[in-house]
């Protein structure tokens, strides 16, 4: 399975919890081809290693027939049980009590059974069954062998073979818990990696859509009001009730939105460029709207009719410019405000003041007078242009502000401006 061009390893069945942590509600597992060969194998080499065990046992001690026979019935028993140790290690820890205390058969298979008490079994029910385990061989040895030299070996043969079958079931217990600690965390890694991906592309959409909003609205409401008084003019002289435009005239206003046209064309390139070229990498990036642009968005919007008065009360700090970052915030700012009082008050004069001094900040602030009554909307919108802009002065350490008071519609951004 590959998502996101990686490929998606799947963890092996021997590694899952379920698989080697048994009475810790981790479910069943089903035994894979890997497992009935290990199972096989294991099964073979500790029936072939207790009956070693135990001809050897019988040729130095010459144990007795009854005893010989319980030796390798409790043996045989044992080894089979191997075949369930997987899904019931404690139930089978617990049944080979008996041949732990009195069977040599039981050689091989308590070495598998000591593991994989340590290995699947929580630590405290695997060292109460370890105890137990160490009780009867105990026991079993000195009841067997007596308190002489030998049965005294034998119990501390037994406590070591015991104890080092143990740590080697917790080794390995300890080792694929920290196994699969990494490959968890590995996969989380890997999910929290999709999710910043996503993240970055929607604010990357996020980005496109606002600067596009920015960009097209402005130009997009003027081309509308320049064709809507070539509409009106053109109506009125072909209903008699004005005069007629001349060819001069027509030339003009073609013109002026011939030109509005390529450069809202060419300014969304500029966008686009912007957000598609990594600082220091590919072409160039296109210059960024500044101070110095905001008269120049003013002049344009009173070519096409509106009412501005524009107030800029910046000059003296030349030296302690704005960053740019916010720079580029005020434009958007005014380029929204007078946007949105051509749709909503297109006759209404709009006031745009531009304050402030390093250290206490800059303020853009942009009202108009609020109309009699709506106009009809023949200049259309999304309804996101400030809830984008908010965004926009938000990310630049800022705050912008925005209502009516019944009389004016104010538009006001805060933004920092530091002394450097």
């Amino acid at each position: 399975m590959r998502r996101n061009g990686t490929a998606e390893q799947p963890v092996p069945q021997w590694l899952l919890p379920g698989a080697f942590l048994a009475g810790e509600d981790q479910g069943q597992v089903r035994r894979t081809t890997r497992d009935w060969m290990v199972d096989a194998l294991t099964f073979g080499g500790a029936t072939l290693l207790g009956l070693a065990v135990c001809g050897f046992v019988q040729k130095y001690d010459h144990p007795s027939d009854w005893l010989l026979a319980a030796d390798l019935l409790l043996g045989m028993l044992a080894c089979l049980s191997l075949w369930w140790r997987r899904s019931h290690p404690l139930t089978v820890a617990l049944l080979a009590l008996p041949a732990v205390a009195v069977s040599s058969s039981f050689f091989g298979a308590g070495i598998v059974i000591t593991v994989n008490l340590a290995l699947r079994l929580p630590w405290r029910r695997s060292l109460a069954v370890l105890g137990l385990y160490l009780v009867a061989s105990a026991l079993g040895g000195l009841l067997l062998a007596g308190w002489e030299t030998d049965g005294l070996a034998g119990v501390a043969f037994a406590l070591g073979y015991y104890l080092g079958s143990f740590a080697w079931g917790s080794t390995l217990r300890a080792r694929r818990l920290w196994t699969l600690a990494v490959r968890r965390e590995a996969d989380l890694e890997r999910k929290e990696h999709v999710q910043r991906l996503a993240d970055i592309r929607r604010d990357e959409r996020e980005a496109i859509a606002r600067e596009m909003h920015d960009v097209l609205a402005h130009r997009i409401s003027l081309l509308s009001v320049h064709a809507g008084a070539l509409a009106y003019r053109a109506e009125q002289s072909a209903a008699g009730t004005g005069r007629h435009m001349s060819d001069t005239e027509i030339l003009q206003s073609s013109q002026i939105i011939r030109d509005n046209a390529h450069q809202a064309v060419d300014e969304l390139q500029d966008v686009l460029l912007v957000l598609r070229t990594e600082v220091g990498v590919g072409e160039p990036m296109a210059p960024q709207p500044s101070l110095a642009d905001v008269p120049k968005l003013v002049d344009e919007a009173r070519a096409a009719g509106q009412k501005v008065d524009f107030h800029n009360e910046l000059a003296g700090h030349e030296a302690n410019p704005p960053r740019p970052q916010s720079e580029r915030t005020v434009y958007r700012v005014v380029q929204e405000g007078l946007t949105n009082a051509r749709k909503h008050a297109p006759r209404a004069k709009v006031s745009v003041r531009l304050s402030g001094e390093p250290g206490s900040g800059l303020v853009v602030e942009i009202s108009n007078r609020m109309p009699a009554t709506w106009p009809r909307r023949e200049i259309p919108g999304t309804g996101t242009g400030l809830a984008g802009l908010a965004e926009r002065v938000r990310l630049d350490g800022g705050l912008l502000e925005y209502g009516s008071d019944g009389q004016a519609f104010t538009l006001q951004a805060q933004l920092l401006w530091p002394v450097r």
